[in-house]
């Protein structure tokens, strides 16, 4: 069945509208510019002189680049029903987008893949996933897991990530970048208790001008397994285009062998398994 959010409006448009226009660092002029409106309009709407219609909330909120959540709620607050759906991914019109996802996670394998929602609860995953959780609390691994609290958590993985020092740092700025661009609110609880986890003893110091630079394009993870140190690149695909709330909220995160023992080790444990 198909569902649509109605997201209660707790600001005037106009605020907003001026409060993404702040944290995307814009002036009036320049998003007035960017939408192809008046300096002078745009600043009536801020201000509550003037009510936006349905397609100028819109037009504004593209290159403000805000999520198709909070669009709804710039909607709801300027009196409109909300125009993007948010429906379950089990619900059959999103049958052909959970298969691909599905899809793309059985066809990375040996290697560990798995799907997250924009508070980084597990969704779906492939069968490399699960021996490398193995181990951690189970209160940890009862639905629905978060991924984030899982790996830094210390009765979770954090005791076995070799770089977790520089792998905590990645996921704190990552974090901190998703808070800047959503203003999730419960993302930014998630960051202060992560922030307060503590670093396993004897983790290793992270200087990020003494390591290799991956230009950003992945992220280096060091699994530390009985059997020696499993070591991975991370990398992260969301649904750009996506229409749906929850396809839009999605990220795929693949993690690729850095060296030859990793991509052997997996190999081995996938042929263990079958």
């Amino acid at each position: 069945m198909n569902t649509t959010t109605s997201p209660v409006a707790s600001s005037p448009v106009g605020e907003l509208l001026r409060g993404w226009r702040r944290r995307r660092r814009l002036s009036q002029l320049d998003l007035a510019l960017a939408a192809e409106v008046s300096q002078r309009h745009l600043s009536f709407l801020e201000s509550g002189r003037a009510a936006p219609s349905r397609e100028m909330v819109l037009r504004l909120a593209e290159p403000l680049a805000i999520p198709l959540r909070e669009r709804n709620a710039l909607l709801a607050a300027a009196g409109f029903a909300p125009v993007y759906p948010e429906r379950a991914l089990d619900d059959p019109d999103l049958a052909a987008a959970r298969r691909a996802v599905e899809q793309i996670l059985e066809g990375h394998l040996p290697h560990p893949a798995l799907a997250v929602d924009r508070r980084w609860h597990l969704v779906f995953a492939n069968k490399a996933v699960a021996p490398l959780m193995a181990g951690a609390d189970e209160k940890l691994l009862a639905p629905p897991v978060n991924v984030l609290r899982l790996s830094l958590h210390p009765d979770g993985l954090a005791p076995r990530i070799g770089n977790f020092r520089q792998w905590r740092a990645h996921i704190l700025e990552r974090l901190g970048q998703q808070i800047d661009a959503s203003g999730d609110a419960g993302l930014v609880e998630l960051l202060e208790e992560l922030k307060g986890y503590p670093v396993p003893p004897g983790a290793r110091p992270y200087r990020p001008a003494a390591e290799e630079s991956l230009g950003g394009i992945a992220v280096p993870l060091e699994y530390v397994t009985d059997k020696g140190t499993l070591r991975f690149l991370s990398t992260t695909t969301v649904f750009g285009t996506a229409l749906d709330i929850s396809l839009s909220e999605l990220a795929i995160e693949t993690f690729f062998p850095a060296d030859a023992g990793t991509a052997q080790a997996m190999r081995a444990l996938a042929e263990g398994a079958d």
